[in-house]
């Protein structure tokens, strides 16, 4: 079987006028400026480090949460729907130390554009390892490799079989994946899974309704269906989620103002390395991941996000039969060479698909879009041992984030808000809470960082459960944007379409019907 063409970047439609420079065919692979001319911020390490400090959500890792923190509006999928979507338009190779102030001089690995990359790597041609093949004549078949599970029990020791719910893998227990951080937390891996499966349903739902596609003929038509029901959702399900319903029509029909080019996408660094941030907000410190594990009463252990980050073919802290609070804590083994079944996601936990909640399962919400991370992530798993005042920056994610933002040049919040035309908030509303206490303190209330004023932002427009306007506008001009630069996409190809797959709603389609659609919402099952 032969290769498919690589999607294009260009783009129709633009009016002539204030544009991106990026306009020749190296530049695709360039992070670039949103608001050229901004002075960027400058503040110092002890000061970021004070405010990272001050973002801590209540509680101690791997407790639950507080339900007060939850956001409603927004389920919990959402979260590593987001951290997928992430990895399929960027990926920065530079270590933190080196990056700069010139964003346009960072490699962007990623094309950027929603065109599943990350997933079917550059096809059957030139990576046939992630697809499938005839087991008599060795062919290439135009599916997805899909991996089985181990054998496992649940809590109450009746078995679960070995299910195809894992990522393929090698004999090692390495995931046979374009994108190896799609196997860094099990959440993630398992988006990367429903995926793969999307793209398989839909080759069979293919040959159903045309026996005659065959071959590289049926791949093609599988993938730009898949493609384009994917850039549907992330840009009326799951932007219009973080911002508000509508909001891409009407960008969609007024014109982009902000996140403009001549020829091809890039990739915004006020978007990468701020905007988009937003998720590491969402994140909760404790899911109700299947009927075996999770947070509440009667489960083997707590769904805790260390025991999410372990179960991947890179951990070499899971341990054979897990159990509340072990003490001592049995000796760590090598990877699992494959999840075990009692690890499969229950979807109904993470997405609307059968209300949230119910009497056989717990729903997650994400967490509320503001200042707050969770304690978790205040100590990163793999950089958590080393206790000195270096370490604990380095396995701070929010010290992180807000050094990378000075570290690249990035304004503050205010000169993009004015830049915008949008009125920034007042030093005192940026004062607010103990995280803003400590923002006076350095002078950060005034000139604030960004990704801290995205989130800041969100808190005092929304209480939270949305984006605030600077924010809601880079975030949903950028995904448009790099849809509409696709030469591949349905903006592209047929902007008037409308999603072909079987759904709740004609004429839309949800993460929930994606589900739905590939028919494997709540793989182990309800209790025996």
């Amino acid at each position: 079987m032969t290769d498919i063409a690589m999607h294009g970047h260009g783009v129709r439609g633009m009016k002539r006028g204030t544009l991106h420079s990026f306009n020749g065919i190296g530049d695709t692979g360039k992070f670039g400026i949103m608001f050229p001319g901004l002075v960027p911020l400058n503040a110092e390490d002890d000061a970021l480090f004070e405010l990272a400090e001050a973002m801590r959500d209540k509680g101690e890792p791997g407790d639950n949460p507080d339900p007060e923190g939850d956001n409603r509006s927004i389920p919990a999928g959402y979260t590593y729907l987001g951290q997928f979507i992430d990895h399929d338009i960027t990926l920065d190779t530079t270590p933190l130390d080196q990056q700069k102030a010139d964003p346009k001089a960072t490699e962007n690995f990623r094309t950027p554009a929603l065109d599943l990359d990350s997933v079917y790597g550059d096809g059957p041609g030139i990576h046939p390892y992630l697809y499938q093949r005839d087991v008599t004549s060795f062919a290439i078949i135009p599916k997805m490799l899909i991996g089985h599970t181990a054998e496992s029990t649940d809590q109450a020791g009746k078995k679960i079989p070995s299910l195809p719910n894992d990522l393929p893998r090698n004999q090692v227990g390495h995931a046979l994946i374009f994108d190896e951080r799609n196997d860094e937390n099990l959440l993630v891996a398992q988006m990367h899974l429903l995926m793969l499966r999307f793209h398989n349903t839909v080759v069979y739902w293919l040959q159903h309704k045309d026996p005659t596609l065959k071959g590289m003929a049926l791949f093609s038509e599988a993938r730009r269906i898949v493609t384009w029901h994917y850039q549907w959702i992330v840009l009326f399900d799951f932007v219009e989620r973080l911002t508000e319903p509508g909001l891409v029509t009407k960008i969609k029909t007024h014109g982009r103002q902000f996140y403009r080019f001549k020829l091809r996408p890039y990739m915004p660094s006020e978007f990468a390395a701020a905007c988009y941030r937003l998720g590491h907000s969402m994140v909760r410190e404790t899911y109700s991941h299947n009927r075996v594990f999770g947070p509440e009463d009667g489960t083997f252990a707590n769904g805790s996000l260390d025991l999410l980050f372990f179960f991947t073919g890179k951990s070499g802290k899971i341990v054979g039969e897990l159990a509340p609070d072990p003490s001592p804590p049995p000796p760590p083994l090598p990877p699992l060479k494959q999840l075990p079944s009692n690890w499969v996601i229950d979807w109904r936990r993470f997405f609307d698909i059968a209300g949230q909640g119910g009497p056989d399962f717990t729903f997650n919400f994400s967490r509320k879009l503001d200042p707050f991370i969770a304690p978790s992530l205040h100590s990163l798993p793999g950089l958590r041992d080393d206790p000195t005042e270096q370490g604990r920056r380095e396995a701070n994610l929010a010290f992180r984030n807000l050094r990378r933002g000075v570290q690249i040049g990035l304004p503050s919040g205010q000169a993009i808000c004015r830049a915008m035309g949008i009125e920034p908030m007042t030093p005192d509303e940026i004062a607010t809470g103990p995280d803003g206490e400590v923002a006076e303190k350095h002078g950060l209330h005034e000139t604030t960082p960004l990704w801290y004023y995205v989130l800041k932002e969100a808190e005092h427009h929304y209480k939270g459960a949305r984006l605030g306007p600077m924010a809601s506008t880079i975030v949903a001009e950028t995904f448009l944007g790099m849809v509409h630069g696709d030469q591949e996409s349905f903006l592209w190809k047929r902007s008037n379409w409308k999603p072909e797959l079987p759904c709740a709603t004609e004429g839309h389609f949800t993460m929930a019907d994606l589900i739905r659609f590939v028919g494997d919402v709540n793989p182990i099952g309800p209790a025996a």
